[in-house]
């Protein structure tokens, strides 16, 4: 498959232009509650009111005009409570309320909690992500919403240069979300492995990355079993697919990400029940397509971090060869892993690149991965799991999640559920039972980072959603991609300090 299909060509022109945006088909103009509402709308708050409008964050109404653009007045709350979640939110709330509008406009807010270039970052992000969608069909559908074609922004007095700039960062970030969106929302059968390794090589160079695809001859050479386990009931090959961002002078630290690039979960022996959510089992490689697409934003961002990433790429299928219920592999580094559920494969493809980063000497590793429905269960749709041996690294990551808007909530590795993984016949298992199966999941990831400092982000509930909601759009979600960048772009090892807390098993 043609790696043209799988990244989709189209990405909007993104401009910044004060006074009259020229050809816009709409305007999209912010109003606060208690505030002014701009000329341009032709009525006063009260006679929007009437209408059904009201100022509160995320509400949106088109203003009927004669001739010209339509004008969409956007609520964005109190004017002291400005901050770029609400400007994103807005963003998107402007991009559904006219649909079929492809060339857009809109004022740029600021205020005391969100600069201008911070509310252009977001504005681009809200617009883009929200009219996105992933389509294979032959033929457009009518009532489809319009691609976007161009987004004007339009400062305020003396916010030219600042709401410019971060125009530039709020395309580069939105890019990232909508490859790691596009990626999951392939079917496996065109996002295989080794598609997928295609799909890094020619996204990674474009942006200046190193890339290097290592395939089953070379996994078997690093001693790489946990990856090549799970391969064994596969019809095609896996990938290891190492990206290296190295940024010009002296590097602010080494950062190592690591992605979970299952492009079918079928359970492999312990086969998943056959519904619905068994279908979007081809969005189990969300976390490598986030490390993907963050790192190929990095270099126009200007990231000051050296940064490498590690994407295990294959599907965990049933067959004759597949790994078997009781087996145990030997993963890179020598550690043995009895193997009693062929449905926790994750974390056995993300302990070898693990290791594998330990010994490239990381300042720190972060790991993002669609890992466990007990995430799922306690956190929900909206909120990403993480748990780690640096509280540094822990609350890096926590950070990264506000400012893209993409919220974790720490949870313990509590040491002495280490005990369930203890194995009779090799160093450990793959599950510690039916409780506490996210944080068990964690504790098994713990002992490949040797005391590196370490957080991992468990995206198996923000990985994907069931129904449209501000920015986010039904189906895959490219959630970690941004924050992801975030954290990269702000990584500094002199700022991690102290000992890690626990230890490596």
């Amino acid at each position: 498959m043609p790696v043209d299909r799988l990244v989709p060509s189209w990405y909007a022109r993104v401009d910044v232009r004060a006074g009259e945006p020229g050809d816009a088909e709409a305007i999209g103009l912010p109003v606060r509650a208690g505030g002014p509402v701009p000329g341009a709308v032709g009525a006063d708050l009260f006679a929007l009111e009437k209408g059904g409008f009201s100022p509160t964050v995320g509400a949106a109404l088109a203003v009927p005009h004669d001739d010209g653009p339509a004008i969409v007045v956007l609520g964005v709350g109190m004017p002291d409570g400005l901050t770029a979640a609400i400007v994103r939110r807005a963003g998107a709330a402007f991009a559904r309320a006219v649909p079929h509008d492809g060339r857009l406009a809109v004022a740029v807010p600021s205020g005391p909690g969100v600069t201008a270039g911070e509310a252009a970052a977001a504005l681009v992000e809200g617009v883009l992500l929200a009219r996105h969608r992933f389509d294979l069909r032959s033929a457009p559908v009518s009532a489809d919403p319009a691609p976007v074609t161009s987004l004007v922004l339009v400062p305020g007095a003396g916010d030219e240069a600042a709401v410019a700039a971060g125009a530039r960062r709020g395309l580069v970030t939105a890019r990232a979300a909508l490859l790691s969106r596009d990626l999951a929302a392939c079917p496996a059968a065109m996002l295989t492995s080794e598609a997928m390794a295609d799909v890094a090589l020619e996204v990674g160079t474009d942006a200046g990355l190193e890339v290097e695809a290592t395939d089953r001859a070379g996994l078997a050479a690093l001693g790489c079993g946990g990856l090549l386990g799970v391969n064994r009931g596969s019809a095609r090959e896996p990938r290891m697919v190492r990206l290296t961002y190295a940024p010009p002078g002296e590097p602010a630290g080494h950062l190592g990400l690591v992605g979970k690039g299952i492009t079918y979960d079928a359970g492999g022996i312990s086969l998943k029940a056959s519904d619905e959510a068994h279908s979007q089992m081809k969005n189990d490689m969300t976390g490598a397509g986030a490390v993907l697409a963050a790192m190929a934003a990095l270099p126009a961002l200007g990231c000051r971090a050296h940064v490498t990433g590690w994407l295990m790429c294959t599907d965990n299928m049933p067959s004759g060869a597949a790994l078997q219920l009781g087996d145990v592999l030997t993963t890179r580094g020598g550690t043995t892993v009895e193997v009693l559920d062929s449905d926790a494969e994750g974390r056995l493809v993300m302990s070898d690149a693990l290791v594998l980063a330990v010994e490239a000497g990381m300042d720190a590793i972060v790991d993002i991965a669609t890992l466990t429905g007990a995430c799922l269960r306690a956190l929900g749709t909206d909120v990403a799991g993480v748990m780690g041996n640096s509280p540094a690294v822990v609350g890096a990551v926590r950070a990264a999640g506000e400012r893209a808007d993409e919220p974790v909530w720490e949870l313990p590795l509590v040491p002495s559920y280490r005990a369930l993984l203890a194995s009779p016949i090799a160093d450990m298992r793959n599950v510690g039972g039916p409780h506490a199966g996210a944080i068990t999941a964690g504790l098994f990831l713990e002992h490949f980072v040797s005391g590196t400092p370490w957080a991992h982000v468990d995206i198996a509930g923000t990985a994907q959603a069931a129904w449209p909601s501000g920015w986010v759009n039904a189906g895959p979600t490219g959630f970690g991609a941004r924050l992801l960048v975030e954290l990269a772009t702000a990584f500094e090892a002199g700022s991690l300090g102290g000992r890690p807390r626990g230890s490596a098993g």
